[in-house]
């Protein structure tokens, strides 16, 4: 359960009792749930939240920095550097040798 005054951020039980499992981020419900250990994808019912939040069962065996990942970081991560990229490429030419 978070601290008195702190927003939940991570997996806790579902409130709602539709999945095992639902993430929640700055005290808000996400869409992103789990049942047994399998996540997907369900928007949150549009009600407030039932009762104290309570953590998983495996709380005290999480898997890591990887379970407290947002649900949004893949949409957050760097786009396509065409520079990078074209270094890339260059380098691998050198190291490999290109074609005659």
């Amino acid at each position: 359960m978070p601290a008195a005054g702190a927003l939940a951020q991570g997996w806790y039980r579902d409130p709602y009792r539709e999945h095992q499992d639902r993430y929640f981020s700055e005290g808000r419900p996400t869409r992103l749930v789990r049942d047994d250990r399998h996540e997907s994808y369900d928007p949150p019912p549009d009600l407030p939240v039932p009762g104290p939040l309570v953590p998983p069962a495996d709380a005290g065996g999480s898997s890591g920095p990887t379970d407290l990942r947002r649900a949004d970081d893949a949409e957050r991560a760097p786009g396509y550097d065409r520079r990078v990229a074209c270094d890339k490429a260059i380098s691998a030419i050198i190291r490999n040798g290109g074609s005659d």
